[in-house]
């Protein structure tokens, strides 16, 4: 475990799982002075440390200070064999001078990752919240620059919400097996081709991810058929279940050739109806603001509205 005491006495070392609740509390703190609230789950940090594109072993980066308190979070994670590479840092408001050196550790590790994988150049995205004045400073400063928005909206749920009748000829199937896991991976892979920051996984890597995921549950994946063919599907998860009593669209996709039929329209209200019987008070999801489908417009249109942006910055190294 690579552990670097600096001059001013602070303790840089690799994460380690049992570091979870504490990486947790830094983010909850820095999240709350600048939203309000703690946006992260203890299960959020835990996936993201879990993620099998992250190394803890050479992608990120804990600080300790003299008493032995958490004070800086940093991390780079690859997006499949491509260029491209998320980031982030984290500092405690108690030790701002840490700040600067982690955003260059974290930046000329997303160049050894991307050259590690035959690349000649490394795009780094961070995602900051629009209310994040300072974090946005900094990214500017360093010759990030805004690429995209993408804008969680949530739609309440009462008493009851029925459930949307079945489109004629159309069939959904449970992602409680290997075949429809299959599919869904398939439409989602072909549906999010045109997305910002897509990057092509098959399907061993996509069932990883989403089954070491703590808030997973396949049985919230639903593939729709049209006369036996896959041609949507949408990924539920438990993201938001603990701390607000709300279910996640993850993924929703349809095939280029069967949109404009409504077919997300009735993915999106099934999947209402099912966190309602759940007893979810709410669903949520995120939509890329610059999407090629007019995705926003769809889920303004079934009753979501939006709660928060997060904008993702780029640089290209």
């Amino acid at each position: 475990m690579e552990t670097t005491t600096t001059a001013a006495g602070y303790v840089t070392r690799r994460p380690r799982a049992e570091d979870a609740h504490d990486i947790h509390e830094l983010i909850s703190l820095c999240d709350t002075q600048v939203i309000g609230k703690g946006d992260m789950t203890f299960d959020d940090v835990v996936d993201q440390l879990n993620d099998p594109s992250f190394d803890r072993e050479t992608d990120g980066w804990v600080v300790h200070d003299g008493a032995g308190r958490l004070v800086a979070w940093a991390w780079a994670c690859r997006k499949g064999t491509s260029d491209n590479v998320d980031i982030d840092v984290a500092v405690h408001p108690d030790a701002p001078g840490l700040t600067g050196g982690l955003w260059d550790t974290v930046t000329e590790r997303a160049r050894q990752i991307t050259a590690g994988l035959g690349h000649d150049r490394a795009v780094l995205d961070i995602g900051l919240y629009r209310e994040d004045s300072g974090k946005r400073a900094i990214a500017a400063a360093r010759g990030f620059s805004a690429a995209t928005s993408f804008i969680r909206l949530l739609v309440d749920h009462g008493t009851s919400v029925p459930e949307p009748a079945l489109p004629p000829g159309l069939s959904v199937h449970q992602g409680i097996t290997d075949e429809v896991r299959r599919q869904g991976h398939a439409v989602q892979q072909a549906g999010f081709a045109e997305h910002f920051g897509f990057t092509p996984k098959d399907y061993d890597k996509w069932h990883e991810e989403l089954d070491s995921s703590a808030s997973g549950d396949w049985s919230q994946l639903t593939v729709a058929r049209i006369d036996g063919e896959p041609v949507a599907m949408l990924l539920g998860t438990n993201a938001f279940a603990g701390d607000e009593n709300c279910g996640y669209v993850r993924q929703l996709a349809v095939l280029p050739a069967f949109r404009g039929r409504g077919l997300g329209r009735f993915m999106l209200r099934r999947a209402f109806a099912d966190d309602a019987r759940r007893g979810r008070v709410g669903t949520y999801l995120h939509v890329d603001a610059n999407n090629s489908t007019p995705a926003l417009e769809l889920y303004l249109s079934v009753g979501m509205r939006q709660v928060l942006a997060i904008d993702v910055w780029r640089r290209t190294v």
